[in-house]
């Protein structure tokens, strides 16, 4: 099943003699349940096509399709709902708010849909992210490693049609790294999450069953590894 499809995905900024191609005509797909790893170093491009499959910007020419929604069509206001909704954001630095709870940090989403959470579902998430007896503790009261978990959850919280994580483990040393891979495999393979992971980091890359890379706005390299 076709989760995201990007077809001639082009990115211009600025105008006249003063343009910089950022992407240039991106083609891809990507079926429900992969793990996906885009490489590429700094200025290739991968940042700007993360915010454009997040909804976050849009593309100077072309279309890009999650969950069969057109991301195009929608409004600013229309494309924060469906990013809250549909699409899991997981950054470098974690975005947790200080003064809430990490349970309250987790449940934010729904609670800006007037939601209540599924129990089962609530409990899968923080036991497979190992933070189940973290849940009344500040964010500033965690390791990075941990609030870097508390940022995943608060992103699978709503079952997210699509996870993009930017750089998740920049921020972290070698073994809180690790732990983080884990716990994005880990959600890959238990709750079938279909994950799109930006990275400059080669080793991090080997850990994904696909690696697509980027250069200077194109995709140069498609490869899947297992």
């Amino acid at each position: 099943m076709e989760i995201l499809k990007c077809e001639r995905v082009r990115k211009v900024y600025g105008s006249g003699g003063n343009q910089t191609v950022a992407l240039d005509g991106i083609d891809l797909t990507v079926g429900k349940g992969e793990f996906v790893v885009i490489l590429g170093a700094s200025g290739s491009g991968k940042s700007t096509l993360l915010h454009i499959l997040g909804s976050v910007d849009k593309p100077t020419e072309g279309k890009v399709i999650v969950d069969g929604t057109d991301l195009s069509a929608l409004n600013q206001t229309q494309a924060a709902v469906f990013r809250r909704r549909k699409v899991g954001l997981v950054y470098q630095f974690y975005n947790l708010i200080p003064t809430l709870t990490v349970k309250k940090n987790i449940l934010l989403p729904l609670a800006l849909d007037k939601k209540k959470p599924n129990p089962e579902y609530f409990e899968t998430i923080v036991r497979t992210l190992g933070i189940a007896d973290k849940l009344e503790a500040l964010p500033s009261q965690l390791s990075g490693g941990q609030q870097q978990r508390a940022a995943i959850a608060r992103a699978l919280i709503h079952r997210p049609a699509l996870l993009l994580a930017d750089e998740p483990t920049g921020n972290l040393d070698r073994k809180n790294s690790r732990e983080v891979i884990d716990m994005l495999k880990l959600s890959n393979r238990t709750l079938d999450q279909t994950i799109v992971l930006i990275t400059h980091d080669e080793k991090i890359a080997l850990e994904a069953g696909r690696v697509i890379t980027l250069e200077d706005g194109r995709i140069i390299g498609d490869e899947r590894r297992k």
